[in-house]
């Protein structure tokens, strides 16, 4: 083999190693908070937006991954000189089973729709709740006191059932909480 040729095969072959051994660029995950204004009452609110995985995911079609969603109204906008908790909501991207849980007291023959949920935060035992669906059955609304539990973990596993009898099981890696604390007031005792 001639000089030359056998430097040029060293060369591509410790240039391929070193490709195959640089570290890969991540791309950055997608903004944590944004302004996002209601089409309905043009007011511009405060939307945070944690997406999660899948660690169980459904059988069916899914329309998008797991999400978390938080909206509140900034100072500004709001009624004293802190942001106000709007809503928190677990977006599954497919439709929740949902329950019909007896109320507390009975008024008449009412039954209240429920999501049975499971989370999990860090290594703590698992909290099972019942969240109220959201309209389309593909969100649960979390309750604020979840929300101030979940915000406080580093990971959070959330699991439920979907509509098909598929075990969910959504797994999420918790930002800095102090953004979504201060601009959604959550810490504020109720009135």
């Amino acid at each position: 083999m001639k000089p030359a040729r056998l430097i040029c095969l060293v060369s591509l072959a410790s240039a391929s190693f070193a490709f195959a051994q640089a570290p890969q660029q991540q791309t950055p995950p997608p903004p944590w908070k944004s302004q996002v204004t209601s089409a309905v009452h043009g007011i511009v609110h405060t939307q945070f937006t944690l997406l999660g995985k899948y660690l169980k995911a459904p059988q069916g079609e899914v329309t998008h991954g797991p999400a978390l969603v938080v909206e509140c109204i900034p100072s500004k906008g709001s009624h004293g000189s802190k942001g106000r908790f709007v809503s928190a909501n677990l977006l599954a991207g497919t439709t929740f089973k949902i329950d019909y849980v007896e109320p507390e007291e009975i008024h008449g023959t009412s039954y209240y729709p429920k999501v049975f949920v499971e989370f999990r935060l860090d290594d703590a035992k698992e909290e099972k709740e019942k969240w109220s669906p959201g309209n389309n059955k593909t969100s649960a609304s979390i309750p604020k006191d979840s929300l101030k539990k979940i915000l406080r973990g580093h990971v959070v596993e959330i699991s439920a059932d979907d509509d098909d009898g598929s075990h969910l099981v959504m797994h999420f890696d918790m930002p800095d909480p102090a953004p979504v604390e201060q601009a959604c007031n959550v810490d504020e005792p109720k009135k």
